[in-house]
């Protein structure tokens, strides 16, 4: 039996607060049935008091997503839930996201609070979330920062209050994942009620561990992961809900499921780089352009042998294109054959031996040889040697 992780996505607040981003109405619409379509369970559609147009956005994905919740993010206090609640009106499943900082950083240099001050206004602000819906989430803003005993302690008034889901954010992607895992943990030993709540998981990328982090959660008990597609956000980012999602997936023995439609995530991604002006890195996993390229000799042959000697992932599996052979001088000769049959060439092994070492001096000039060099290098080769070409030819 697998445990379900639920899949809170957040593109839409935490990932728009990348500069340069912003987005208008309906491509925010736009997404949100996108998200929808993709299976996520909740979608954090904005922040409504932040400004108008926000309020007005998450008012609108409200009334026309049916098969999430929809969640709004406020502070704790009671403008900002009042807001929120009212943009959440139409919603089918709505759920409040209210929070306070907990680590002694906000504590006492953000906040100028303390520690038992700090407590009370997470467990007022609940409480009066919970007068306009039942789904509530607590976040403890720099969790990852706050120390362990004193984070249990909030966790348990909040979901004493009513919290229904409890986000322990690693706000600055500061926490190595033995050190998260354990916190997660320590909060499923140590909380009275824990098992009320959700347990979710929101982290950051500074260090690069967003990933590694949100997997070491579910290992120690929690079942929520908030992520962004493309892994965008704040700064370096937040945890990316495609690397997560092809983890599960890829490995079973974590036994855990989701309800993401995978064929949907490299057209998922390339919507959001391309609505929020964001283009996604070559080399970023599973949707990257390169994450499906093969350009040295030696990988090429191992894959062209049989594809699982480099790829764990087919490109089916997450909607994108069929791999790539990419021809650079690193290239060998079998992924040269292999180019020229797809451009409809039959040549024996002595020719390609032959032709080789002109592919070699051009692919030193150029970064990649593309299809109309092959073409040209097919015609010197039959100029020497003529040879026959299969009914697939492309010239």
């Amino acid at each position: 039996m697998k445990d379900q992780i639920f899949i809170f996505d957040t593109t839409l607040r935490d990932g728009e607060q990348t500069p340069g981003s912003k987005l208008i109405m309906s491509e925010k619409i736009e997404i949100a049935y996108q998200l929808e379509a993709l299976g996520v369970n909740v979608i954090e559609a904005g922040f409504p008091i932040s400004s108008p147009g926000d309020f007005e956005a998450v008012q609108e994905i409200a009334r026309r997503i049916k098969n999430a919740s929809v969640c709004a993010l406020s502070r704790s206090n009671e403008k900002d839930i009042d807001i929120a609640a009212q943009a959440l009106k139409g919603a089918v499943s709505p759920r409040i996201h209210t929070g306070i900082g907990t680590s002694d950083f906000h504590v006492y240099s953000k906040l100028n609070m303390n520690r038992n001050s700090v407590l009370e206004q997470a467990v007022s602000a609940v409480k009066y979330a919970k007068k306009f819906v039942d789904d509530v989430e607590f976040y403890a803003e720099d969790a990852g920062r706050t120390e362990n005993q004193y984070l249990a302690r909030v966790i348990e008034a909040v979901i004493q209050a009513g919290a229904t889901v409890v986000n322990i954010p690693d706000t600055t992607g500061f926490c190595l994942p033995e050190e998260y895992g354990a916190k997660i943990k320590y909060l499923t030993e140590n909380v009275k009620g824990i098992e009320k709540a959700i347990i979710s998981s929101h982290c950051h990328n500074d260090l690069g561990l967003a990933t590694a982090n949100a997997i070491a959660a579910i290992e120690n008990g929690a079942r929520q992961i908030e992520c962004t597609i493309n892994g965008i956000g704040e700064r370096a980012g937040n945890t990316s809900l495609e690397e997560v999602v092809m983890i599960m997936n890829k490995h079973e023995d974590l036994k855990f499921s989701h309800t993401i439609n995978s064929k949907l995530l490299y057209h998922t991604s390339q919507m959001v780089a391309e609505l929020m002006h964001m283009p996604v890195q070559p080399n970023k996993a599973i949707v990257g352009s390169n994450a499906f390229s093969h350009s040295s000799g030696i990988h090429q042959d191992g894959f062209l042998k049989n594809r699982e000697n480099y790829e764990i992932i087919s490109p089916e599996e997450v909607g994108a294109a069929d791999s790539h052979i990419i021809l650079t001088a690193r290239s060998g000769r079998a992924a040269l054959n292999f180019r020229m049959k797809n451009l409809g060439y039959e040549f024996s092994r002595e020719q390609i031996t032959d032709i080789y070492p002109r592919f070699l001096e051009i692919a030193d000039q150029l970064q990649e040889i593309n299809d109309e060099e092959l073409h040209q290098m097919a015609r010197l080769i039959e100029t020497i040697s003529p040879a026959k070409k299969n009914a697939s030819s492309l010239i």
